[in-house]
């Protein structure tokens, strides 16, 4: 867990990890509805330390919940509130952006005991989470660092996106032109993976980056991302002109990956975080581009 005014907390990486840390979140808001302003640390988040929710709502509002990762996120934090006794208030804003704002504006008016939001284009969200707590309305998060949380629950995304970056340069060993998808720089945790990138970047002069830079979209992440490097493999046909695709998660590398195997191109490695399942089966498949890369399980 930490702070929303610190920086990310190291080893928190795992799976497992993360989910402890969305529980540990919980734990503080717990204490906070209570009517204890101070925070819970993972180690001090057992049960017998965490007062009851009981007659209390908690909104969850996430951003979206068609990626693994977010929608296990947003149940976990719902099982977890009514575990603790109290009323979860699910909201899922699908990915779009004036929903989400809708469903903040929402709870404003609604006044939940407490609010936990997950994900989100900062500039988007944030005059909001200020709104909220300005409400009088306590604000939790999950991968939004801001100073309108009373606490941020998230990953060390500088070493994630340090460690995929060094990763990548050494297995094309240090040259070669690499193709970047970067469609949601204003995601906190996208941009520091993709900072991350770049600043290692800087030190390997002659690993390229392929201009225009690419945009991973949702939703149909997956289909974009086939015609998207289905259409750049044929402008490089060449094997050795392109020697790695990056994103800052890993569903654009499901379709990239299926592009390069219907292309005959799997010299060409694919590097993303996070774990979802289908692109767990692409690491353990030998054959795939996905196989040599850094595993995406990281988060």
């Amino acid at each position: 867990m930490s702070d929303s005014n610190l920086p990310n907390p190291p080893a928190t990486q795992s799976g497992l990890a993360r989910r402890g840390l969305l529980k540990a979140g919980l734990a503080a808001g717990a204490v906070l509805a209570a009517g204890r302003l101070s925070l819970v640390t993972p180690v001090q988040a057992g049960d017998a330390d965490v007062p009851s929710l009981k007659g209390k709502r908690i909104a969850i509002s996430a951003t979206g919940t068609d990626h693994y990762w977010d929608l296990k996120a947003y149940q976990a934090q719902i099982e977890e509130v009514k575990r603790l006794g109290g009323e979860a208030i699910g909201l899922d804003a699908g990915r779009d952006d004036k929903k989400l704002v809708a469903q903040l504006q929402t709870l404003i008016a609604q006044r939940p005991d407490a609010v936990i939001q997950t994900l989100g284009t900062l500039s988007v969200i944030d005059p909001w989470l200020k709104k909220i707590k300005d409400a009088g309305i306590p604000v939790f998060t999950a991968d939004v660092p801001t100073t309108n949380s009373i606490n941020n629950t998230t990953s060390d995304n500088f070493s994630l996106g340090s460690g995929l970056a060094l990763k990548l340069v050494s297995d094309i060993g240090g040259e070669g032109n690499i193709v970047v998808f970067n469609g949601f720089y204003g995601v906190p945790v996208c941009a520091i993976r993709y900072d991350e990138l770049k600043h290692v970047l800087k030190y390997y002069p002659k690993v390229q980056i392929i201009e225009p830079e690419l945009r991973d979209v949702i939703p149909n992440t997956v289909q974009d991302a086939f015609a998207q490097i289905s259409a750049i493999l044929s402008k490089f046909p060449e094997k050795g002109s392109i020697k790695a695709i990056w994103s800052a998660w890993d569903v654009p590398q499901l379709g990239a990956t299926q592009a390069l195997i219907a292309a005959g191109r799997t010299e060409i490695l694919t590097y993303g975080v996070d774990g979802s399942p289908e692109v767990v089966e692409l690491v353990k498949d030998p054959k795939s581009p996905a196989a040599r890369s850094l595993p995406s399980n990281r988060r």
